[in-house]
């Protein structure tokens, strides 16, 4: 399934030497969806690993703020994030098998399925109203199709300013 959509979204998001563009429908959509204007009220599907755990997101940019911090804690998981608000993170299903890790000032809350391990998201202690989504849950995406992922400085947090 390659279109001048694909093409296009290929040519600015993807590095061509990391496999070919995702080609499902959902992937298709999601498309549609990072390069709209006006991407409030479009929801993806979000898995965990083992789908004990499902979400619906809406993401605030679409795909444009994807990002990796450098923090103690963030360094160490790697993931590639996304933004959503935090009522457009809606847990459909396994909200008994999450658990929260937090650390530090206890604002940041980082979300795991204890069944498979896999992160799914967090709530921004920068800002609490945001939750930071891993991309690699997005049905259809993945993090190797991003080009040169910004990083955040995590290590110099603004909060750690304040106190």
């Amino acid at each position: 399934l390659y279109s001048p959509l694909h093409a296009a979204w290929r040519t600015r998001i993807l590095a061509s030497d990391r496999g070919p563009p995702p080609t499902s429908r959902s992937a298709i959509s999601l498309v549609c969806f990072a390069h709209s204007k006006n991407q409030k009220g479009v929801s993806v599907k979000a898995t965990c690993h083992c789908d004990a755990v499902e979400l619906e997101v809406t993401l605030l940019h679409g795909f444009e703020d994807v990002s990796r911090c450098n923090c103690s804690f963030c360094s160490r998981r790697g993931a590639a994030v996304v933004t959503a608000l935090v009522e457009d993170v809606k847990i459909i299903r396994g909200q008994d098998h999450l658990t929260v890790y937090q650390w530090g000032t206890k604002t940041a809350q980082h979300h795991f399925c204890k069944v498979c391990g896999i992160y799914t998201h967090h709530r921004r202690r920068l800002d609490p109203n945001q939750m930071g989504v891993n991309v690699a849950i997005l049905e259809g995406v993945h993090p190797q199709h991003f080009k040169d992922i910004p990083w955040v400085d995590g290590i110099n947090h603004p909060k750690d300013a304040e106190n």
